[in-house]
């Protein structure tokens, strides 16, 4: 399997354990590949400032997916190669529509997660769990009103994310989004909803990158976990889910590897692509 010269990693419930944390046998595994010239991109819903210093700090990663798709950075130019973005009208309409459940929201603008003190001191009430409400915080800055502030920015929108409590709450909104023709839906944890432009995607970043490197989509893999991962799972050359995905992302996927806390990724790439 050395025709593959980029692998494009999720991050959490993938690359990382369930503290948040990249192992020493991921890290030994993404060093190895950068030495033999393959190309190593977190591919993430996460802003490029939510990304682990212990993944930053690799020298060799040149290039991040981030926030399903809707940017594509090189931190080596610290440029915005590509992006995909929700008009500012179009997140207010989103952030209007969250207002009448009781959920929390915030949006990426600009590069940074936007939240309110109301959600970040509460987030408990909100089914978000320990383990996320500490990337929460590192990741958001707080104003008063979010959807005043994205409105006052005048300024595109890199996502809207939506937590839920109440699970009939998130299936009924997941519907009358995805019946809209102008956002895509998807999610990365059991009780989040995440909402893009149409058109960004995480498969969709990795074939625009895969094509800006000068790379065929067979000489891709992707490695995911998630709802939001199905597309880069489809679009890769190889796509590889892990042992602890869902039912519905294995399905999609070439290969099922071992769970994030087993070291999958480490484990899927020195099988098919360090051999």
């Amino acid at each position: 399997m050395n025709m593959i010269k980029l692998i494009a990693l999720d991050l959490d419930g993938t690359l990382l354990d369930e503290q948040k944390r990249l192992s020493y046998q991921n890290k030994e595994v993404i060093e190895e590949c950068i030495r033999k010239g393959i190309h190593i991109v977190p591919c993430t819903g996460r802003i490029w400032n939510g990304i682990p210093e212990s993944l930053k700090v690799i020298e060799g990663i040149r290039y991040a997916i981030t926030v399903n798709g809707a940017l594509i950075f090189d931190r080596i130019s610290d440029v915005v190669l590509a992006e995909c973005l929700l008009s500012n009208e179009l997140a207010a309409e989103i952030l209007r529509f969250a207002q009448n459940y009781h959920i929390m929201y915030d949006a990426y603008i600009d590069g940074r997660g936007i939240s309110e003190e109301r959600f970040i001191n509460h987030m408990e009430d909100y089914g978000v769990l320990p383990n996320i409400q500490q990337m929460v915080r590192d990741t958001r800055i707080t104003v008063p009103d979010i959807l005043d502030y994205v409105i006052a920015s005048g300024r595109p929108v890199e996502k809207v994310n939506y937590f839920f409590k109440d699970q009939s709450d998130r299936k009924r909104m997941r519907q009358k989004l995805h019946d809209r023709d102008d956002v895509v839906v998807s999610s990365s944890l059991s009780n989040n909803l995440e909402i893009n432009a149409q058109g960004a995607t995480k498969g969709a970043g990795l074939l625009w990158l895969a094509a800006h490197l000068g790379l065929k989509p067979e000489e891709t893999m992707g490695i995911g976990d998630g709802d939001n991962d199905i597309t880069m799972l489809k679009k890769a050359g190889i796509g590889v889910a892990m042992g602890n995905a869902e039912a519905d992302v294995k399905a999609e996927a070439d290969y099922v590897t071992l769970t994030n806390q087993e070291d999958g990724v480490a484990h899927i790439i020195r099988t098919l692509v360090l051999g």
